[in-house]
């Protein structure tokens, strides 16, 4: 139920300035749009979607990404 909650929002996911290069720099990506690459992952069949408190944890391809869970922002992401 809860990876199908932010499943069924992906679309108002969103980041900040700040957080795309957070992002950036934390996983080494050469993307502009880091919204849509945190996208691509949370629906991959193989992401793992736990939510702790305010937020969504995904851990999918060695990398874990953190998403306020009522905002549907993506804070960061950071290597395994």
């Amino acid at each position: 139920m809860i990876m199908e909650l932010l499943v069924k929002n992906i679309h108002k996911l969103h980041t900040t300035e700040l957080g795309q290069e957070r992002i950036r720099k934390n996983l080494s990506l050469d993307v502009i749009d880091t919204a849509a690459w945190c996208r691509e992952r949370i629906t991959d069949k193989n992401a793992v979607i736990e939510r702790k408190g305010k937020n969504y944890y995904i851990t999918v391809d060695g990398c874990i990404i953190t998403v306020n869970a009522h905002s549907y922002t993506i804070i960061t992401a950071h290597k395994i």
